[in-house]
């Protein structure tokens, strides 16, 4: 079995394409929900409907977020009576949200929610939040701290970042299904999708009880770097690599994960990054890692669980 964590675009498409290849009891993809924020009295999930749209194929790949063949006919209206039209609800997606949101007033857990909204939409693959507990991200910046959301849509990623806190990770645990995954005798692998470090899979790694339990772990880690030729595929995670002093690069990505690796796949462009990256213990799988197509996922995937499955866990 693989537990693959991930957040965004980049996320959610190496997950489809472990979804090709391996079966539903065989992969859980715990999801980023430090992007979570409440509007219009609506709980919205950016990240979990990213995964969830894509695995069921409904997602629309040309702007790589939301449902394809969407209307906007609720935005308009809002726009017309002065409602926050600054983050865009399409018709078909406000029905995720108002579903979710629904279930979520009438006491079910996050968790239960999305496996709800998966199953209805044909999603056979395992979806699960990284906790059922909030966990806000705050983008600091000389301004100020901005919810996420705020920085990343309302602002469009402009204010430099100095750092980020996570509001209520230090009391959040891991969602049941991905504490039952890390500690099944089954478990063969973590995947660290090609998500952004800082806002996606640092959320997650906030949570002192996954941290642990990511550093007792058994079984190899593995990220996959979403730096490709010293720029991000999608994204503002050049931007934040630049603006906080880290190198735009996957040798960048390899140091702000750290001891936690026990290997990296870079994109080919990239080889020259590998003798560094391995001198500090980390191994390095050097292939194509841009995803245009489900072709392209397909064979990341196929070579992000070949190289995990060839090397061992780093001593402690």
């Amino acid at each position: 079995m693989i537990v693959a964590l991930a957040g965004g675009v980049g996320g959610a498409k190496l997950a489809h394409g472990l979804a090709r290849i391996l079966s539903p009891d065989d992969l859980l993809v715990a999801v980023n929900t430090g992007d979570d924020f409440e509007h219009l009295g609506l709980h919205i999930a950016p990240d979990l409907d990213s995964v969830m749209y894509k695995l069921a194929g409904l997602n629309d790949a040309v702007r790589g977020w939301g449902l394809a063949d969407e209307s906007w006919a609720f935005m308009d209206a809002l726009a017309r009576l002065g409602g926050e039209d600054w983050f865009s609800l399409g018709d078909r997606d406000l029905a995720t949200h108002v579903e979710r949101t629904r279930r979520l007033v009438a006491g079910e857990t996050l968790s239960q929610a999305t496996a709800a909204l998966a199953a209805a939409l044909g999603v056979a693959h395992r979806i699960a939040p990284m906790s059922d507990d909030p966990v806000r991200t705050w983008v600091e910046t000389p301004e100020g701290a901005l919810p996420f959301q705020h920085y990343f849509v309302r602002l469009r990623c402009e204010p430099v970042v100095t750092g980020f806190a996570f509001e209520g990770a230090d009391r959040a645990v891991p969602a049941p299904a991905l504490a039952a995954a890390l500690a099944d005798p089954a478990l063969e692998a973590i995947v660290l999708c090609p998500s952004n470090p800082f806002v996606s899979i640092g959320p997650m790694l906030a949570m002192p009880a996954l941290a642990d339990a990511l550093a007792a772990r058994r079984v190899p880690l593995v990220a996959v770097s979403p730096i490709l030729g010293g720029a991000a595929v999608k994204g503002p995670a050049a931007k934040m690599m630049a603006e906080l002093g880290v190198p735009v690069s996957s040798a960048g990505i390899a140091a702000q994960y750290g001891a936690l690796l026990d290997g990296i796949v870079i994109d080919a462009a990239d080889a020259a990054d590998v003798a560094g990256i391995e001198a500090g213990g980390v191994r390095v799988l050097a292939a194509p890692t841009l995803m245009r197509d489900a072709g392209d996922e397909r064979a990341l995937a196929e070579a992000v669980l070949g190289f995990a499955r060839g090397i061992e866990r780093r001593a402690p």
